[in-house]
Parts: structure tokens; sequence; C-alpha cells
């Protein structure tokens, strides 16, 4: 299903607040702080010219963050990247003078990080960026999940020494829930989703994912001309569509937000004008986006700069899970886990249909640029998906 965006502000500039988040400047100083935590290379961008010409593209570019620093997810950009800069803020209000990057290592600091915990809802990927972060630091971590959190997403979180909270309910209650007790204890939340009153720690979260971007347009022989990305709770599209509108203004490429049809709130949101939450219905495969209701800042920012919002079914998701496994002849095996291909599932969708393929603009000339999100953070779950023995699965 596709609706494009006829919100009254699409097509109109950024929130001055969105615009600085995103901007060039603030690009870089991530790529700065990237730099600083070691094991940093950028993640593959993979060509796929069989599947872009079964589909009638000139090209399918796929950005694989199944490499992103040894979590196998975006999610490694965004949360440890909020935590290493809160904590410098923290330091510098307690030595009474700015505090740089350089010096995260310095007995002061690491005495100053000691004594935070940060804590985060998750559903898994978030959970593991945010505990790396705060042992990358030397802080505490608290990470809360919910009933549709695997066993093995939690042990990949535990890990890194969080205390791992269990909450009765959905994601978005475990967002509540890891809000209360943080303001009960003192703890610093640091949410991918934002709501009223809290935004700045979701906007630097958000800030972070432009690295992914920014790797993949340097690696591509040209600019794409239309971009797919999956969202939850829309940060990591709005982040993207944020800062390619920054880059490029008013030859941006046509961007395309994916969602699972059974948790669709971006979508949702999008035909009301306004933010709503959806009804919690049956789970959907892709668990990393099954949220219900949208960030409020990536909300603001794809109501301006997204120009569609598709959905994608259970069978969709699966399907291209397997093709990347089994590739055609020429094109590369990828390993896309639940949520990690939904971005290229709508592509697929969106090529395959005559209507869509029109209202999009697609064509033989359409260079289409999408993210694998994650590889297989649940190995279990993909081998099973992808009909694989276990031991053959990589994390």
């Amino acid at each position: 299903m596709l609706l494009l965006n006829r919100h009254p502000d699409h097509g109109g500039p950024l929130a001055p607040t969105d615009a600085q988040t995103l901007g060039v400047a603030a690009a870089q100083e991530v790529e700065r702080f990237l730099a600083a935590r070691g094991s940093s290379a950028p993640t593959p961008l993979h060509a796929l010219p069989a599947l872009a010409a079964g589909l009638r593209l000139a090209a399918v570019h796929v950005k694989d963050e199944g490499f992103r620093l040894g979590l196998g997810s975006f999610k490694a950009l965004g949360g440890a990247y909020a935590v290493i800069r809160l904590v410098l803020e923290e330091a510098g209000r307690a030595l009474g003078r700015s505090v740089d990057l350089a010096e995260l290592g310095s007995p002061e600091v690491r005495g100053v990080a000691a004594g935070m915990t940060f804590a985060c809802a998750t559903d898994g990927n978030h959970g593991r960026s945010v505990a790396q972060g705060a042992q990358f630091v030397g802080a505490a971590a608290a990470i809360f999940v919910h009933g549709g959190v695997s066993e093995e997403r939690i042990a990949a979180i535990a890990r890194y020494g969080a205390r791992m909270i269990r909450v009765s309910g959905t994601y978005d209650d475990s967002v509540d829930e890891a809000a209360r007790v943080a303001q009960a204890n003192g703890w610093t939340v640091v949410s991918d989703t934002s709501w009223p009153g809290y935004e700045r720690i979701p906007g630097l979260v958000m800030q972070g994912y432009t690295a992914m971007l920014r790797e993949a347009l340097a690696a591509m022989p040209e600019p794409p001309t239309h971009v797919f990305v999956q969202a939850g709770v829309g940060g990591v599209a709005a982040a993207l569509a944020g800062h390619l509108a920054i880059l490029f203004g008013d030859r941006r490429p046509t961007f395309v937000v994916v969602e699972p049809a059974r948790a669709a709130c971006i979508f949702e949101t999008a035909k009301a004008g306004q933010v709503v939450k959806i009804a919690h219905g049956e789970p959907t495969v892709m668990a990393m986006l099954e949220c219900y209701v949208p960030s409020l800042v990536a909300w603001r920012v794809l109501s301006r700069v997204a120009d569609a919002f598709m959905t994608v079914d259970e069978d969709e998701a699966v399907a291209v899970m397997n093709r990347l496994a089994r590739p055609a002849a020429g094109d590369p095996a990828v390993v896309a886990g639940e949520s990690g291909g939904a971005g290229l599932a709508g592509v697929i969708q969106a090529a395959q249909d005559p209507a869509m393929r029109e209202a999009l603009g697609l064509g033989a000339g359409s260079r289409v640029l999408a993210f694998v999100t994650e590889g297989a953070t649940d190995p279990g779950r993909y081998a099973e998906l992808v009909g694989l023995a276990p031991e053959a699965v990589v994390a």
C-alpha cells in the first residue's frame, strides 16, 4: 500500500532545530566521534545489478549495516553516540569547562561517567548500542525490554554489562516504564523516540545515523534518484531524509518510508495528518519495527521531506531475506535480519506494481538506494526464516 505525502508542510524547510541537528556540521562531528571509537571502517555498499535488471531499474544499491561496530545493526551509530556526547557534557558541567572528545579516557571524565546510569527501552538493537556506549565510557546501563524481545537479543545486550529489566506489554509500554523508573532514580534516558518535552536526546540519536548515509553517498558512482528506508518510530528514516534534503535541496532524491503493515504508525499518521497511536494487533515478524506511535521529532521531519509512505506484508519481508541470502547470479549474498530487508522489500513491491511505479517515478533510469539495517541479530530466528542450520549463521 502506498500513500503520497499530502501534508501541507511537505516540501517546506526543516524546523531550525532539526536543520541544525541533521546538518552538515553535525554530521561531520558524528564522523569525528565515530573515528574515536575504533573499528569504525565504513560498512559495505553492495550493488545488485541482477535485481536491478529484473526490476527494470538502472541500479539498486544496499548499504549493509550488519557489519556496524560489532553490533550487527545501524543502531550502533545512534545510542552510543548520544551516550558519549552526554558524558562529555556532564563532565563539562562538573569540571566547569569545555571537555573535548580527546579527554574521554581521562580519570576526571571517567569519574564523572562512573556516576551516571543510562536507561532506554528497546526491541533489541538500540539497547545494545546504549549498553555498548555505556561500557565504552565507564557508565552503567539499565535496559528495559518488553515481552516480544527474544532471549537471544536480551543476552546480546547483557553481554555489555547492562542491567536488564523486563516489562510486560509492548515496546511503547517499555518506553513509558523506562521513563518512569529513570526519573525516580535520577538516570538519563537515551531513547530513540521522542515525546513532548523530550526531544534533544532523540535528536542526538538521529544525528548519529547520518554517518551511514554519508558513507553510502561517498561510495555510490552517482547519487540515488530514490531512497527507501524502513521505519519503526521513524528516527532513522527522518535522519536520512532530513540530511538528504539539506545536502541536495530541491534536487533531493524521492524518499519513501517503508513500514510493516501490522505496525504502520507513520503511515497512519501521514493519513491522518497528525501523530496518532495505532492499536496493538498481531505481532510482525519485523520485530525491530514493531512500534505503535511515531517519534514527534521524526514525524516533524518526515512530514516535510518524505515523499511517500508504504507498507509491506510479512511474506514480503521473509521473501527479501531469502532473496538476499540466495541472490540471482552476479549479485552478492547479503545477510538481512527480519527487519533489515524491509526497505528493499518496499523497493521490490513498488517496482513491480505499475501504479506505484508511476506514482514514484520509478523507471529505467532510476538509481535506488536501500539500507539493510540489521544482519542476523537473532541468529536462530534468521536461520529458521531462511531455511539454514543455526550453526551456519554468523551473528
